[in-house]
């Protein structure tokens, strides 16, 4: 074997032994890297000079347009979080679906869809519903197996309904190795993250769909798992504003963002910044106390304001440089003009509102610390990809994955299964920005769509979140359940969950229309 393939193997071995012992990522991406890389030109198979193209990559990070969404939709999830919108929403579900047998484990559920179409953190969507949902279900009666295993695969949904960050960080690595195959002859160039997000919706609905069928059988066979409530201060009629702010607030945001990606009016970027801005106004509108009726009424005319602007940007020209002005677009013009007065005084109000609560800070310091993490983790991966690629591993990792026996198909059930594993001790973000870009060439070379293969890929990682014993979203549940719970409780009630998610893999893998039919009505 080449000093060259001995080099990338052991650089590969290397680093995946240093993520497990608990070294920081992206220092030990970086630090792993830089090692080889000396060790590489004391050799003389690596060339000193082949680093130099480490500032133009991240130059090239900095400017991609995709991955500014991401601190966007991270500010979006932590403001949400912070504004005790799963509190409501789940109360809202429970009270209105309480008094049916097994109404809590559908609340679960459907809160869990929800909270994943507005905020996309997993671990605070598990951590949030196991604070608030778990002990009220235990109370009621609910099988300990069901509830836990129900609230930790309902958190999991933030991983493959849009908008979501690992579908954004997914979507960039796919676009990347589908433009490499390209060069080959391979692939459709880039893929975009509107093309994931309507991929990943229909088996998305279709996993909250077999969630809602598992309830739906455990209180038609097994009624004594899921009582409905008993308890009478539970089926207190809910008020307007309990329902305005618990179902109305998250379901008028993920319109805004989804509805205004999938029809075409913002791309993922813009659409994000909407999201951004409307959980900021939200927040401030959830969290404004009774006494004060100045800020709902400012809060509201933002509101207002940016859904103006929004029609307006994509109805009329409202550029003032052009000379071809019609007296609609001059009044569209000044419309708009006032509503983002409107909405800068709205947001004024409502991060005021935000410190009053002290959440304003915190809010944007979790935001800053998860993206300072995630960008910093992806300059860490593209060193790696720079060293890597510099010891032919690249290559390497393609001539390994056409010997495997069953031509393509035997490739790609290799690298799912590959994915799978690794998801027991990593985090998604490594694998997409280490284990992606690796294996996602060779396969859309061979022929596989970029947009269904990110799609299983999306899925693979959100299955492998939820397998004991090391499952993420069952330790964010072990940690957050109440005194009483067991482990392996929480594992068994996991089980029936794994098999659903392995079966739309295989759903999706056997029909890939369904990942694919949705991006191609929306192109």
């Amino acid at each position: 074997m080449e000093i060259e393939a001995v080099l990338a193997i052991t650089m590969f071995l290397t680093t995946l032994a240093a993520l497990l012992a608990g070294y920081p990522v992206a220092f030990t991406l970086g630090g792993v890297s830089l090692i080889f890389a000396f060790i590489g030109i004391q050799f003389g198979v690596f060339r000193a000079g082949e680093l130099n193209g480490l500032f133009l990559r991240i130059e090239g990070i900095m400017e991609n347009a995709v991955l500014l969404a991401v601190p966007l939709f991270v500010i979006m999830g932590v403001v949400l979080e912070r504004s005790k919108v799963a509190e409501d929403l789940l109360h809202v579900a429970s009270r209105l679906l309480g008094r049916v047998r097994g109404g809590l484990g559908y609340a679960v559920v459907l809160v869990g869809a929800l909270l994943a179409a507005s905020t996309g953190i997993v671990g605070a969507t598990v951590i949030s519903m196991t604070l608030i949902a778990l002990p009220t279900m235990l109370r009621q009666g609910y099988d300990v197996r069901l509830s836990t295993g129900t609230i930790a695969a309902s958190g999991t949904l933030g991983q493959i309904i849009p908008p979501s960050i690992v579908l954004i960080l997914l979507a960039d690595a796919i676009s990347n190795a589908s433009s490499r195959a390209s060069l080959s002859g391979a692939g459709s160039g880039a893929v975009s993250v509107q093309d994931l997000f309507s991929g990943a919706l229909i088996p998305g609905l279709i996993l909250v769909g077999i969630y809602l069928g598992w309830i739906a059988f455990n209180a038609a066979f097994r009624p004594q798992t899921c009582p409905p409530i008993s308890d009478p201060a539970d089926h207190v009629p809910l008020t307007a504003k309990e329902v305005l702010f618990g179902l109305g607030a998250p379901l008028l945001l993920i319109f805004a963002v989804l509805g205004s990606i999938l029809s075409g009016l913002a791309p993922p970027t813009e659409a994000a910044a909407i999201g951004a801005v409307g959980a900021v106004l939200l927040a401030g509108l959830r969290l404004s106390p009774d006494e004060d009726k100045t800020s709902p009424f400012i809060i509201l005319a933002g509101l207002v304001g940016a859904v103006l602007i929004l029609v307006l940007s994509n109805t009329l020209d409202l550029r003032v440089t052009t000379d071809s002005r019609t007296a609609i677009d001059m009044i569209g013009i000044v419309l708009a003009g006032l509503s983002c007065v409107a909405m800068l005084l709205a947001l004024l109000q409502s991060a005021r509102v935000l410190h009053r609560e002290e959440q304003f800070f915190p809010s944007l310091k979790s935001a800053a610390h998860i993206t300072t993490m995630v960008f910093t983790i992806l300059i860490g991966a593209t060193l790696f990809a720079l060293v890597f690629s510099g010891f032919y591993g690249d290559e390497l990792v393609e001539d390994v994955l056409t010997t495997i026996p069953g031509g393509k198909w035997g490739m790609l059930i290799a690298c799912m299964l590959l994915m799978f594993i690794l998801g027991f001790f990593l985090d998604f973000i490594e694998i997409i920005f280490i284990i992606v870009p690796l294996v996602a060439p060779p396969l859309i070379m061979a022929g596989f769509d970029p947009v269904w293969l990110g799609i299983l890929m999306a899925l693979n990682l959100q299955t492998s979140f939820l397998t004991p014993p090391f499952g993420f979203a069952l330790f964010y549940l072990r940690g957050s359940a109440p005194e009483g719970v067991q482990t392996l409780d929480i594992w068994r009630g996991a089980i029936p969950f794994i098999g659903f998610q392995l079966s739309v893999i295989c759903l999706v893998a056997a029909i890939p229309s369904l990942a694919t039919w949705l991006p191609s009505v929306v192109d």
